[in-house]
This record gives C-alpha cells, sequence and structure tokens, in this order.
C-alpha cells in the first residue's frame, strides 16, 4: 500500500481535493497535525512520498511555529532520498527555504482568488507537470512568494506579477503556489474578499478537471519509484 505523509498546519488547510483523489486512487495518508500536537517522524522510513499544505504563518517562522523546522528537515531528506515531495502553497515555500531558496513578502501585494498558471517551456517536458502544461487557473491565496530558487531548481511556472508561481525544487522535489486541494468548502474557512470566495464557487467543477491530473501525476511518480527503486516503498 503506498503511503504519504502528509503535513497539515492548521484546520482551515486540509488535504481537500488532494487527498480524496489520493485515497480514491488507493493512496492512504498518514495526515500529521504538528500544530496539535501529533508528532512528525523523524525521517520517511515507510513513507512513499511527501506532501507538505499550506498555512497562514511563514516559511522562516521556525521560532514561533516548532514544527517547521523539522518539517523543512523532512524535505532535506525527500531532496536526498530521491523521494517525491510536494508543496502547496506555504509547502511551495517551505521546500524552497529548506534546500537554499529564499521566501519574501510579495512585491506585488496579496493574492486572493483564481490566477491563470504561467506555464514555462520547461513544464512541458516536467515528470510532474508536463500533462499539465496548458492554460488553467488555480486557487492563490497568499502574501508570501518564493523570490529565489534553491540552486539548481528549475521555474515550471510564472505568475501574472513575475512571481515563482511552481518550481522543480530538487530533482524530486515540487512545489505550487496555488492550491489544487482547494474546493469551495475548503476556502469558506478561509478569511478574504466576497470576490474571491464568489471566483472559487463558481469555478468547482473547473478547479476539479484542472488539478486532478496533478494529483495522479504526483502518485505516478510515488509508485514509479516506490516499484522501481528499492522495492520497499522506504526513503
Amino acid at each position: 500500500m503506498t503511503t504519504l505523509l502528509v503535513v497539515q498546519h492548521e484546520d482551515e488547510c486540509p488535504p481537500g481535493m488532494l487527498g480524496r483523489w489520493w485515497a480514491e486512487d488507493g493512496a492512504t495518508l498518514d495526515v500529521r497535525r504538528p500544530y496539535a500536537g501529533e508528532p512528525l517522524p523523524p525521517d520517511l522510513s515507510g513513507h512513499a512520498g511527501l506532501v507538505v499544505l499550506g498555512g497562514h504563518m511563514g516559511a522562516d517562522d521556525d521560532a514561533d511555529h516548532a514544527w517547521l523546522a523539522p518539517t523543512k528537515q523532512l524535505v532535506r531528506v525527500a531532496a536526498a532520498g530521491g523521494v517525491p515531495a510536494l508543496g502547496v502553497c506555504l509547502g511551495h515555500q517551505l521546500m524552497a527555504s529548506a534546500l537554499g531558496g529564499q521566501v519574501r513578502r510579495n512585491p506585488a501585494g496579496p493574492q486572493q482568488g483564481l490566477l491563470r498558471v504561467g506555464w514555462e517551456e520547461t513544464a512541458a517536458a516536467d515528470d510532474l507537470t508536463a500533462a499539465l502544461a496548458e492554460p488553467r487557473r488555480g486557487v492563490h491565496w497568499n502574501d508570501d512568494v518564493v523570490l529565489v530558487l534553491p540552486p539548481g531548481g528549475t521555474r515550471l511556472a510564472t505568475a501574472p506579477g513575475g512571481e515563482v508561481q511552481s518550481a522543480r525544487h530538487a530533482p524530486s522535489v515540487w512545489g505550487v503556489q496555488w492550491h489544487p486541494e482547494a474546493d469551495v468548502d475548503v476556502v469558506a474557512g478561509w478569511p478574504g474578499t466576497v470576490r474571491a470566495h464568489d471566483e472559487v464557487r463558481a469555478a468547482g467543477e473547473e478547479l476539479a478537471t484542472a488539478w486532478r491530473p496533478l494529483a495522479a501525476a504526483f502518485l505516478r511518480l510515488v509508485r514509479r519509484r516506490e516499484d522501481g527503486a528499492d522495492g520497499s516503498g522506504h526513503a
């Protein structure tokens, strides 16, 4: 059984649609909520992939949120061991920070609502995004952005304001600034403008169609490594 370690940072940012899709495709989600006192494992033994979700905190707020440093260490473990890892919004930023990139407040200001994903040419040849490299929109709800990629990182998409929208931070580590897990029920718990909430409410079917292929592509990468690397699913 393929088991994904999922790091959740707050009640309002659950695995959402991603979790449902992976479960439907036969994966087991080991969801850890360290903000509620649930411990993070010291490594990825017994986990075939790592998923780091979003949250309101900053990627470098380690002093205020004690689990962020251990989460970043798990990202480094994944990168070193070739374990597939996917970061969503804050997770994307944590992965960049963990591997030597820089995260800052978005110079263009906060983002809320639906934005078009600006795929780069690199996305069409990438293992995760090749099937997605065509116009589609994603739910954005963030103040911070990745300004500098980790050494050796590859930009896969650029936001309308020029910020890094998606990246391959390391050969087995990907991040997306938008929320492919977010449906209307998830977003209902987020503070934001009426316009942003209305946009998501009106785009439910569009979002599911757009991002289920991302979930499927990531799970394929996890299973490909699980089946081919050492046969055990362990890091």
